[in-house]
């Protein structure tokens, strides 16, 4: 029965979401659920076809009360005021719109929630995960008749460029879950799944053009709840990237607004600063604040204006609604530090009301541990306080690991700045929320920045997954995947190898891999199993030395367990003394290394190359 009834879900899904435009209504959200603690539902009407100035609204069903009609000034718009009473029934709710005597009737499904085995979902993301961070278009291909869909704008699709599509989909990541889990992996987060109807640049899913259609080339509602589920089935969780800050410019709110401050207008067209010092210098000008904020990112991607509580409302519902119906665990919000930040705290606490144990990070990419730790929770005494749970950690990515193995060690260089910037922890109201990562889909690969040195990469993973936080990993990383976003920020989204039929490498299965890339592949896998079975490491304690001449010590530890990790970031071999650390050292007698499964006692001498890490689980 559960089976048929979510079957019905995607069928229902699909036909709402990819049918063409008609003279009928169209309503956003196009559904809801009895028992939710988000009752009062605004939804928005549209049609492109007629005018909605002078319509009637009406509904009957027990529970769902019509508190207002809402007549914007698009007149092809009506925002519908709705009550749900906690008596209210699963069932069909028929509103009915009539306009100079002809009455249309719009089906919509008030639906019951998830409940019983298997439908876990709003988990959270934690420090006990380890997150796979992948482009849906650029991963693998697992169903090539979705390609090109008949009416979208882009039609392209040409592997050999790296702005056009590709033809990866969602049935692509379902098909080498079994590859991501042996990895280590626990949580997947896509890029965005919503539709992109946009003319070009399609493949990154940042410029959406409907909050309510999953994209048709990905595999649609369909494929999106199947990936859910095939994830959850597995124990692993589903990461959705959420932007609240900007659409497409052919969404439809662009194309047909509204009302006229739907968007934040400018005389011209008004690029953000991307000064994020302007949201909390206390000295800042009201306009460098107002650029950061309501300035747009490109002419292509529209600036929402969240101030406008129907817009406001708008996106809170489509979060609220992508939850509840995907069976979403985690939340990553894309371009955090542009929001109206009232606005994202609203939203914050919609989704932490109705899912407690959810959890959520923002991209915050800012210059400064206390510049991060404003938009996030923190111990700061200021005016305005986030209530943000995690960010993305671009401090221990760009003044940490990235200066730390590329830099020579001084007093404010090298590794003396991962040091530095983790000391930095006590302004987080909880560090562990953070998500580390050494690269991502907007920035230079990790194994280029590091020209290419594999001890420099072997480090760097064995930092990510032992240091305190949430590890995430860009696909390909795990087989020295490389590339610059200069010229170009394709260079670093190209095809994960093995992911389409005929590739001659496949890093699925270990075809084609050089001896390199494969080392990689299996100290990634080693390192992520050890933590996933490592409490130390998951839910443990951090502590750091000092660094001393390049040569950097941490510690994970709790009380069933204690990780030794020493990173040489010397161009020279180095000796470990265990008694200088004798703090946490005191009481074991030999640490076993990680990668090797290697004894070592501590009464013999301990020599770490140059520019390596160890990592040793402590034995007495």
């Amino acid at each position: 029965m559960k089976v048929v009834f979510r079957l019905l879900i995607a069928l229902f899904l699909c036909s709402a979401f990819i049918s063409p435009i008609s003279a009928q209504p169209k309503l956003y959200p196009n559904n809801w659920w009895v028992n939710m603690k988000w009752n009062k539902v605004q939804i928005l009407v549209h049609t492109d076809q007629a005018s909605l100035a002078t319509t009637q609204v009406k509904l009957t069903y027990a529970g769902v009360k019509l508190a207002k009609v809402n007549r914007l000034e698009n007149n092809h718009y009506l925002a519908l005021d709705l009550t749900i009473a906690p008596t209210a029934k699963p069932g069909d709710v028929k509103i009915q719109f009539t306009t100079n005597g002809s009455t249309q009737t719009v089906v919509w499904p008030l639906l019951p929630r998830r409940t019983g085995k298997g439908t876990t979902y709003a988990q959270g993301v934690t420090s006990e995960d380890f997150i796979y961070l992948l482009m849906p278009d650029r991963f693998s291909n697992g169903d090539p008749s979705n390609d090109r869909i008949a009416g979208l704008r882009d039609q392209t699709l040409n592997r050999d460029s790296i702005y056009h599509r590709h033809g990866g989909d969602l049935q692509g990541i379902i098909n080498h879950l079994d590859y991501l889990q042996d990895l280590g992996v626990t949580s997947v987060w896509p890029t965005p799944v919503l539709q992109n109807d946009m003319p070009s640049r399609t493949e990154h899913g940042y410029a959406f053009t409907d909050h309510y259609t999953i994209e048709p080339r990905f595999g649609g509602a369909a494929a999106y709840l199947k990936f859910s589920d095939a994830l959850h089935q597995r124990g692993m969780k589903l990461i959705q990237d959420a932007v609240y800050n900007h659409v497409g410019s052919y969404h439809f709110t662009v194309l047909d607004p509204p009302m006229k401050d739907w968007l934040h207008q400018w005389p011209t067209f008004t690029q953000t600063t991307y000064k994020d010092q302007s949201a909390m210098d206390p000295y800042a000008a009201r306009k460098d604040s107002k650029l950061l904020f309501d300035g747009w990112f490109v002419p292509s991607m529209p600036d929402l204006n969240q101030n406008n509580p129907y817009v406001a409302n708008f996106l809170i519902q489509h979060a609220l609604w992508s939850v509840e119906t995907f069976g979403v665990d985690g939340w990553r919000i894309d371009t955090y530090i542009y929001n109206d930040l009232p606005f994202m705290n609203r939203c914050n606490k919609a989704l932490m009301d109705e899912y407690p144990k959810m959890t959520m990070f923002g991209e915050t990419w800012v210059h400064g541990t206390l510049n991060q730790a404003y938009f996030a929770e923190n111990n700061l005494n200021i005016p305005f306080k986030s209530n943000l749970p995690g960010v993305t950690d671009f401090q221990t990515n760009l003044y940490g690991i990235a200066k730390a193995v590329n830099e020579p060690f001084g007093w404010t260089e090298g590794v003396n700045k991962l040091y530095t910037t983790l000391s930095n922890d006590f302004v987080y109201k909880n560090p562990m929320r953070n998500v580390n990562f050494l690269d991502n889909h907007d920035m230079t690969r990790f194994f280029t920045q590091v020209n290419e040195n594999l001890n420099k990469q072997k480090t760097g993973l064995m930092w990510l997954l032992t240091c305190r936080g949430i590890p995430q990993l860009y696909y390909g990383t795990e087989v020295l995947m490389k590339g610059s976003t200069h010229p170009a920020d394709g260079w670093v989204r190209l095809d994960f190898p093995g992911g389409w039929s005929g590739d001659g490498k496949n890093a699925f299965t270990g075809t084609g891999l050089t001896r390199e890339e494969a080392e990689i592949q299996a100290l990634t896998k080693k390192f992520a199993n050890f933590r996933k079975k490592s409490s130390a490491i998951k839910t443990g304690k951090m502590m750091q030395y000092v660094p001393n001449n390049g040569l950097y010590v941490y510690f994970r530890y709790d009380q069933n367990q204690t990780v030794m990790c020493v990173m040489n970031t010397d161009t020279k071999e180095r000796a470990v003394d265990f008694s200088a650390y004798d703090e946490r050292t005191k009481g074991f007698s030999s640490g076993v290394d990680v990668l090797t499964d290697i004894n070592l006692p501590f009464n013999a001498p301990l020599k770490i190359g140059a520019q390596s890490m160890m990592v040793m689980e402590l034995k007495k």
